[in-house]
């Protein structure tokens, strides 16, 4: 049976536009699976735990900042990190000259600390779990400590937008219609 070029392209139309709904429902899902709170939590910001860290001893929390250094101990991974304030999707500013300080995070179970080396950076959900005192230089620095239950390491492709795949070659974007993804080659990616 042979479609005429009306009908194919009427197709070809509602696979986009149904593609482009999958992707603007990942969209707006995204949050709630990187780790986000339940709507309706007030979230405890990192001034209030820095100031009395044991009024909220066992109370559940969410910090953003970037690894300073891990080390794997007995008791689990420790990671150091300078605090920055999360952006609504919970990923880290960059802007370093917004911390407010730093924190401890405590990984019970095994974490490789290669594979979060200085410099990256990350949201942690945990517990609070009062304060630890560490050498910072030349002086003692009082953080406070968490025991991390979710760790969601951002990369450089996570501050891209989402683009939808689509496929490359000639097609209904032929012509007027021209896209930057064209080329020659049927295939997919």
């Amino acid at each position: 049976m042979r479609l005429c070029y009306n009908e194919a392209m009427r197709r070809s139309w509602s696979i986009y536009l149904f593609s482009g709904f999958i992707a603007l429902l990942g969209c707006a899902t995204s949050e709630h699976q990187t780790g986000g709170l339940p709507s309706g939590t007030p979230q405890i910001t990192y001034t209030q735990v820095k100031s009395t860290p044991e009024s909220y001893m066992g109370q559940s929390v969410t910090f953003g900042g970037k690894v300073l250094g891990a080390r794997r101990l007995k008791e689990g991974t420790r990671i150091e990190i300078l605090q920055l304030p999360l952006m609504s999707s919970l990923q880290p500013t960059m802007d370093l000259s917004r911390s407010e300080g730093r924190f401890v995070a405590l990984q019970k179970s095994f974490l490789d600390p290669a594979t979060i080396p200085p410099g990256t950076f990350l949201t942690v959900t945990g517990e609070m779990a009062g304060t630890i005192v560490l050498p910072l230089d030349e002086t003692e620095y009082t953080y406070p400590l968490i025991h991390i239950t979710n760790l969601r390491v951002w990369t450089e492709n996570d501050e891209e937008a989402p683009r939808i795949r689509r496929p490359i070659g000639p097609g209904p974007y032929w012509g007027p219609y021209w896209s930057p993804y064209w080329s020659p080659w049927p295939y997919y990616w």
